[in-house]
């Protein structure tokens, strides 16, 4: 019997930027590109909403998010870890 093998999938790093949904989080993850004429790097911004099973992140956590199957209409991304915790004050 020939095994399936997974295909690469996505992976991103970016900061929690909501988590008032139940199991939901909204990560926003940012990436430099350069102007193809004029050669400044322009910083582009996306947001992805994340299923977090056990509302582990918090507002500022740096998580790590990975590409699965769509576990909602806005959800294809799932928190793989949490990075860095965010600094209370």
């Amino acid at each position: 019997m020939a095994q399936k093998t997974r295909s690469n999938r996505k992976t991103r790093i970016g900061i929690v930027v909501s988590n008032k949904m139940d199991k939901t989080a909204v990560v926003t993850v940012d990436r430099r590109v350069q102007h193809a004429k004029y050669r400044k790097f322009l910083t582009r911004r996306q947001r992805y909403k994340v299923h977090d099973e056990q509302n582990r992140c918090e507002i500022g956590d740096r998580v790590a998010i990975v590409e699965c199957r769509p576990l909602s209409r806005d959800k294809r991304w799932r928190l793989s870890r949490v990075l860095d915790k965010a600094v209370k004050i």
